[in-house]
């Protein structure tokens, strides 16, 4: 026998059952962002390098380390998407969806980073992202915030995250810290670890995110970006802060939160989770007000986030707030020739009648108690039954398969039947 081939190292099967529970999550994701204003915007899984260096900075680890990059037959160098605002942008800027106007999109879809795979950590991974072009104050990063908050009170998940929340300022405030920051770790060289070394001069901020414990002990008394700011960060951190208590949406400040991306500005947040351990982060966003320039348009304001969906699923199962959901309403069985004929006919019928119903066929004949073991094995709550009886007296024996009650109903009425108990 030929060797098996198996799947890549982090890139994950999602087989019938689990995959009826992300079609459940996502079903709220897309229904919370209509609600909310949103439109879809659906791009390519591969995009030019550049894309990526120039969005999200070439020093980051997502570029550095985590990348999947090739070259392809012309020689030009693409990578699979790492996470999805650069190709958000991108589109917008090449189909003329942000010169002079408001843009709220959603998107969904896989992502691809080379990391070491764990649990809530994959190397093909899924995001549910929304963006927002167009609009520079703190009440758009307050309905971005206010979106998410929706997500966890349809999920049941409202007691069991927290919102983080900080401001990164102004490009200009972030220079004058980042000196200053440099300047702070240098009297501290020897003690940081590698990571931390070698991002102090090339990017000194993602040292604020170290895990390193003894990094995080000398951090405490490293300066704070919130001195640099001036009048309009305040103001706009301030007004934020106002608008999310009005709301009821509780945070907690954390001035070492800066997430992985270059483009960030102004607003940064961060909604996290006990009970996933190290990997608790379950969404995160921001302000990225410079990106669409960076990336050969206009000034544009933006701000946005994205939900992590393995990590969402993973906790929603960690609680028992959410469970697959049965593929079938309705089997429906047949015993000889003519009622097999038959029972195609009618499910045909009824799919047409009952457009939301989920119907299965049972196809290949055999014995009854192979029939209904296939309805059981499915989770189907009726199952409709037809022989040489049912056909002649244009009949159909419905059976209830939670009870096993049988009713015999004329075939004119089953549709009415199956409405009244489904």
């Amino acid at each position: 026998m030929s060797a098996k081939i198996t799947a890549i190292r982090g890139m994950n099967d999602l087989v019938p059952g689990p995959s009826s529970v992300w079609a459940q999550v996502e079903q709220v994701l897309i229904a919370t962002a209509a609600s909310f204003g949103f439109s879809e915007i659906r791009t390519p899984v591969i995009e030019k390098t550049c894309l990526f260096s120039r969005a999200i900075g070439e020093v980051t680890d997502v570029v550095e380390k985590e990348m999947y990059t090739f070259k392809d037959r012309d020689g030009d160098l693409l990578s699979l998407r790492p996470e999805g605002t650069a190709g958000c942008v991108r589109a917008c800027l090449e189909d003329g969806l942000i010169h002079n106007q408001e843009q709220r999109l959603w998107y969904r879809g896989p992502m691809f980073r080379h990391e070491r795979p764990q649990k809530g950590r994959y190397r093909q991974f899924h995001q549910f992202g929304i963006e927002v072009f167009g609009l520079t104050g703190p009440d758009i990063d307050a309905e971005i915030i206010a979106f998410s908050a929706m997500l966890w009170k349809k999920l049941g998940l409202t007691d069991h995250v927290r919102l983080e929340l900080n401001s990164l300022g102004s490009s200009e405030e972030r220079a004058r810290y980042r000196d200053s920051l440099v300047a702070f770790l240098e009297k501290y060289r020897s003690e940081l670890d590698e990571d931390s070394q070698r991002r102090m001069y090339t990017n000194p901020l993602r040292v604020l995110d170290t895990k390193d414990a003894h990094v995080g002990e000398i951090l405490k008394e490293a300066p704070r970006l919130s001195d640099f700011f001036g009048s309009e960060t305040r103001a706009h951190f301030d007004t934020l802060k106002e608008l999310l208590t009005g709301m009821g949406i509780g945070f907690v400040l954390n001035d070492r939160l800066v997430r992985g991306l270059d483009y960030y500005n102004l607003t940064v947040f961060e909604w996290v989770t006990e009970a996933l351990g190290s990997q608790g982060t379950v969404c995160g966003g921001g302000r990225y007000d410079g990106l669409v320039e960076q990336l050969g348009g206009q000034p544009t304001p933006a701000v946005g986030c994205a939900v992590g969906l393995e990590r969402l699923i993973l906790l929603l199962e960690a609680l028992n707030l959410v469970q697959p959901t049965p593929s079938v309403d309705v089997m429906v069985c047949s015993m000889g020739v003519k009622p097999a004929r038959e029972a195609q006919y009618l499910v045909n019928r009824l799919r047409m009648e009952l457009p939301e119903t989920r119907f299965m066929l049972h196809c290949g004949g055999g014995k009854m108690k192979k029939q209904m073991a296939h309805a059981d094995k499915v989770n189907a709550r009726l199952a409709l039954i037809l022989g040489d009886d049912e056909v002649a007296g244009h009949q159909v024996t419905v059976k209830n398969l939670s009870s096993g009650e049988q009713t015999t109903v004329p075939e004119s009425e089953v549709a009415a039947f199956i409405r009244q108990h489904i």
